[in-house]
Formats: C-alpha cells, structure tokens, sequence
C-alpha cells in the first residue's frame, strides 16, 4: 500500500515534462549527425574528380590552393570512403558532429577508423581536416 501512494505522489506533469524534453532534444541531435554523415560522404564521392570547385564548399577554411594541395595529398595516397560507422555531436561544441568512418588508402582498409570533425556554418556543414 505505501508503494501505491508513494508512485501517486510523482506529479504525472513532471514525468511527461520530462519525457518531452528527451524527445525534443533527440530530432536536434539526429538532424545533426545525418547532415554531418552525408557531408562526408558527398565529400569522398567527389574526391576522386579533385575538383575543388566542388569540394571546397565542404571544407572548414580551404581556400583554393589549400584545397588544392589536400585534395592533391587524399588523392595521391588513394583514400577513400568504406563506410560511415557513427556519428556523435560534439560534447563541448553542439555545432560540431564527430564521425568515425571506416577508410581505406591505395585499396588497403585501414584497421583503425578515421575520426573526422564536421562543423556546422551558416552556409551549411563543412568537414576539417
């Protein structure tokens, strides 16, 4: 009997209050990584053409001879994307994401994944390497 009075006495209000605000950071979050998921990806697809117009964009802070000389450098060592294996929103940054993505260079896999930080800017989400 004392059970049933003491779960009576939780306000119902503050457990779906709670429960609210769990869901409500979850789409957030969830936007977050999938952008940051598909920025890497867009920008391994478009490695190999090594067109900076293109890959660019995708970039925190290359400009276009830094572009250049990454792209140049990826290419040379034959990097390229096996898959995406998680993405997490930054603790100390909400407007980074960090994802682990399995890749491989000259056609060899790498045994350690690659951790890569994708940042958020008004322009859209941007990958630094």
């Amino acid at each position: 009997m004392t059970r049933f009075v003491l779960m009576r006495a939780v306000p119902r209000a503050a457990v779906w209050l709670g429960l609210l605000a769990a869901l409500a950071c979850r789409p957030s979050e969830t936007g977050k990584t999938e952008a940051a998921r598909a920025t890497v990806r867009r920008f391994f697809e478009a490695l190999p053409a090594g067109d900076c117009a293109v890959l660019g964009p995708l970039l925190v802070g290359k400009g276009p001879d830094t572009c250049r000389a990454t792209v140049d450098e990826l290419n040379e060592h034959g990097v390229s994307l096996v898959e995406v294996l998680d993405a997490k929103v930054d603790g100390r940054d909400s407007s980074a994401v960090m994802v682990r993505a399995r890749v491989a260079r000259n056609g060899r896999v790498r045994e350690q994944p690659m951790l890569l930080r994708v940042e958020e800017y008004p322009e859209g989400w941007k990958l630094r390497l």
